[in-house]
């Protein structure tokens, strides 16, 4: 049986139709992540869209988390530069910071107002609480994709756990946890896939 080429695999679902179509959508994106986009982006670009699967948003999400910058800057380029080459790229990352940009002015020259107003600062300490639950729910379900991973199931669950007991519990800077668990991570699944 043929595999198909990333090319038919990307024509033959859904796609932006257009730069303007990518701006637009990670606009919409950006203005509804308040306190972190990665819930709202799994849940429009695989769940809604269609334009990554599950597997696919995955490996993105995993190179946007070791290159340098905001990882939801670097996905926003790289589904835009997948579509529409740099246009597609510039278009993704302009929606993701032009208009969301006003919003914050604005928001600052607000807060900096009411900053004092204990009804405000609960607010946001609600807020904050909600979004540590999108993060959370995000990242369990994103759990079943690991089964399809070269390393097996039970590897690639203990590599999470490593992480997760390394950051939370340890207090091991992000840094170091990306540098030596990615860095082996990558080369044992490397040396795993037949070239």
């Amino acid at each position: 049986m043929q595999t198909p080429s990333p090319a038919a695999r990307f024509t033959a679902r859904p796609q932006p139709l257009s730069p303007r179509d990518l701006f637009v959508s990670f606009t919409w994106l950006a203005l509804q992540g308040f306190g972190g986009v990665l819930a709202i982006v799994q849940r429009e670009m695989v769940e809604k869209k269609k334009w990554l699967t599950p597997d696919e948003f995955l490996e993105d999400w995993a190179v946007a988390q070791v290159m340098p910058g905001p990882n939801v800057i670097n996905l926003a380029l790289m589904i835009g530069d997948r579509y529409f080459g740099l246009r597609g790229a510039m278009a993704a990352v302009a929606g993701m910071l032009a208009v969301p940009l006003v919003v914050i002015l604005v928001l600052a020259v607000l807060y900096a107002h009411y900053a004092g107003n204990p009804q405000v600062a609960g607010a946001l300490r609600g807020m904050g609480a909600v979004s540590g639950g999108l993060i959370a729910a995000t990242g369990i379900k994103l759990i079943p994709q690991l089964r399809k991973h070269p390393l097996g199931f039970g590897v690639a669950l203990a590599f999470m756990v490593t992480v997760f007991a390394l950051i939370a519990l340890l207090q091991v800077p992000l840094g170091w946890v990306l540098l030596i668990i990615g860095g082996a991570a990558c080369a044992w699944t490397w040396k795993k896939i037949p070239a």
